[in-house]
């Protein structure tokens, strides 16, 4: 191996010293050859996904730590995306980086750890209920597009909370909120999530509910896989948002509500209408029926266009007329109808601010009307059983006021 070290000058003349490429990469070929394809697992630290789309961490237990790569190509083929602390198990082979003569694992599979007999139980449930037709369409009840109430079944303190109130105050600020806190993991979670779904039901008066929390492990997010969760929420006679997790997290809860939300904010989203939206509804039909117009017109305008350039009509200047005049035509009653349409919302505009000039107080007093309030605690007099001799009072004109006593009172 002549290429691997330079000669040197020594007491001994068979030894010899390696450069460092040379001897970097004999450790290279001696661990890649040696170690085969591995299974590790371990916790990740030191995440870092690089715009080229490579993933760069380390696997830690207690005891040591080891540097991992998994590149472009197989990084997009992951379901999830992996987190600090995440504990995992990882396939693949022991690698060297000759440059910094470091070794690392050179991984292809990422798997989050214990994902086995909770994806089992989660099979296994999901195959009941699913045969029990719990994720039937048909039993599935829309959601109202412009609810009023809405009820929050979440953790008061998690991130999720916040989203979704930012969310929806912001989209559509009238809409009322009532949250029943609940805890969202742990063994006591799951009764707590059905106990609030079951007591906005009982209460009654909310549209729509929206249960999950924010992202997790599979273990974190287990209390919207059990039974007792999917089975409140199917029973719900209020429709029901599923919103667990990050949007590759799929949950029981998902697949029993009446809508699956892929974050709790898209939940928010879902739920209520963007009220810009709303506001510009109107001016949106007005736009679509003028374009609507328009191409009707131009549409009359090329199949008028086609029969004047078709060598069948050009010796029939009479036809090509009438349809020049039928184009007309339709066009006029088109605008007509169009003008006739904004004259009726126009009338029906100025009828409604007429009436409510007329129903204005100023216009009361200008018909020769007054108010008439007693001074001491300005209170309007309506009947002459709220006065007695002697009481001040104010009259308000159309223009002025006058105060003055109360000399003779003439009850009814």
């Amino acid at each position: 191996m002549t290429d691997l070290y330079e000669p040197y000058i020594s007491e001994h003349e068979d030894e010899h010293v390696y450069s460092v490429a040379g001897i970097t990469r004999e450790i290279k070929v001696l661990l890649e050859s040696t170690i085969p394809t591995v299974w590790v697992t371990g916790e990740i630290s030191n995440f870092t996904k690089h715009s080229s789309g490579h993933l760069y961490f380390s696997l830690k237990d207690a005891d040591a730590q080891l540097a991992c790569t998994m590149w472009r190509s197989r990084a997009g083929s992951l379901r999830f995306m992996p987190e600090n602390g995440m504990k995992v198990v990882v396939q693949g082979c022991i690698t060297v980086y000759e440059k910094r003569g470091s070794y690392q694992l050179d991984v292809s599979k990422i798997q989050p750890a214990g994902i086995g007999e909770l994806q089992m139980a989660f099979e296994q449930l999901k195959q009941k209920l699913l045969e029990e037709g719990l994720f039937d369409d048909d039993h599935k009840k829309p959601i109202p597009p412009y609810p009023e109430r809405i009820g929050i079944v979440t953790s008061p303190t998690g991130a999720a909370i916040q989203d979704l109130l930012n969310i929806l105050n912001r989209r559509f600020p009238g809409v009322d909120l009532i949250i029943n806190p609940v805890k969202v993991q742990g063994d006591d979670a799951a009764p707590d999530i059905a106990r609030a779904i079951d007591e906005f039901n009982e209460y009654g008066d909310v549209d729509v509910l929206i249960v999950g929390r924010g992202g997790g492990s599979l273990e974190d997010l287990w209390a919207f896989n059990e039974e007792i969760v999917a089975r409140a929420i199917y029973r719900s006679k209020i429709p029901v948002i599923s919103a667990v997790g990050h949007e590759v997290d799929f949950s029981i809860s998902d697949f029993v509500a009446d809508l699956r939300a892929p974050t709790p904010s898209a939940a928010a989203e879902l739920a209520v209408q963007d009220r810009q939206e709303l506001s510009n509804k109107i001016l949106w039909m007005l736009r679509k029926m003028h374009s609507h117009i328009k191409n009707r017109i131009q549409l009359q305008q090329e199949k008028l266009q086609n029969l004047v350039n078709s060598y069948s009509f050009r010796r029939t200047p009479d036809l090509i007329h009438q349809n020049e005049q039928r184009l007309d035509e339709l066009t006029r009653s088109l605008k007509n109808t169009y003008k006739h349409q904004l004259e009726i919302l126009r009338q029906r505009i100025d009828g409604r601010t007429q009436k409510l000039r007329v129903l204005a107080p100023e216009s009361v007093l200008k018909r020769g009307y007054s108010i008439c309030t007693r001074k001491h605690d300005g209170r309007i007099v309506r009947n002459a059983n709220e006065l007695a001799t002697n009481d001040t009072i104010t009259v308000k004109f159309h223009k002025g006021e006058a105060d003055g006593t109360v000399t003779d009172v003439r009850k009814e």
